[in-house]
């Protein structure tokens, strides 16, 4: 038995997460049963989410779940890529998890119409996400410090505008025409572009970053053809405490 530990869920995606929604794309890519639960961080391996029970062993980092649900389940999804297939599809993962990723953050948590808009969202986090009653000014301040020592927080909305939207054009150039990032049949990276790309569209705030984004036609028939695929039958989860 597989169960997923999430963030809330808003904006009628599966997560807002994009490591919680990578996880749970990858769940329904393979064909795993699962059951989704509220994370509490206090109870996280790595103190973040998303974490994992797998047959009753807890494990944290979604890709590190990832490689274990390989090992014990089997890998039909990437068994069949080339080794440059998985380097480019690696390199990918990287620019998305540790790059595109704070630039998401930095439109949540930094931008003031950002926040506006990610506030009831992160109104849902505390307590237990969170772990405690955390005010939601220091949980910014705190965020905003993160951003600052990470770099991304140093520069203005437009140049990490400019920085993501470079990340959105190499994806867009890689994938070209083909109907997922690297062949014809999907592999374990699409559930990380996909996450990821729909992150950043379906933010309410109408930014450069994402009207950029869809306006990349083959990343946004993309998506759509993902979604009908894997989560058409998808409806929030009714979430209660870990």
């Amino acid at each position: 038995m597989i169960t997923l530990y999430q963030t809330p869920v808003a904006w009628g995606t599966p997560n807002l997460s994009p490591f919680c929604f990578k996880l749970e794309a990858y769940l329904r890519m393979v064909d795993l049963p699962y059951e989704v639960k509220l994370a509490d961080l206090r109870y996280a391996p790595k103190g973040k989410a998303p974490y994992a029970d797998i047959d009753g062993t807890v494990m944290g980092d979604s890709q590190f779940i990832i490689e274990r649900l390989k090992k014990q389940y089997g890998d039909p999804l990437d068994s069949k890529l080339t080794p440059e297939q998985v380097a480019v599809g690696h390199a990918v993962r990287r620019m998305l998890e540790e790059c595109t990723y704070w630039y998401i953050v930095y439109m949540r948590w930094v931008d003031e119409a950002g926040w506006l808009a990610y506030l009831p969202v992160a109104e849902t986090m505390v307590p237990h996400v969170v772990g405690g009653q955390v005010p939601l000014s220091d949980l910014r301040q705190k965020m905003l410090q993160i951003l600052h020592d990470q770099g991304t927080g140093r520069h203005a909305m437009d140049e990490v505008q400019e920085l993501a939207k470079a990340d959105i054009f190499s994806i867009a150039t890689i994938m070209g025409n083909k109907p997922y990032l690297l062949a014809e049949t999907p592999s374990s990276f699409d559930a990380v572009v996909y996450s990821f790309l729909v992150s950043i569209i379906a933010n309410p705030v109408d930014t450069d970053l994402k009207q950029y984004t869809l306006s990349q036609t083959n990343l946004v028939r993309y998506c759509a053809k993902f979604k009908a695929r894997y989560f058409a039958n998808w409806k929030p989860p009714e979430f209660k405490a870990a």
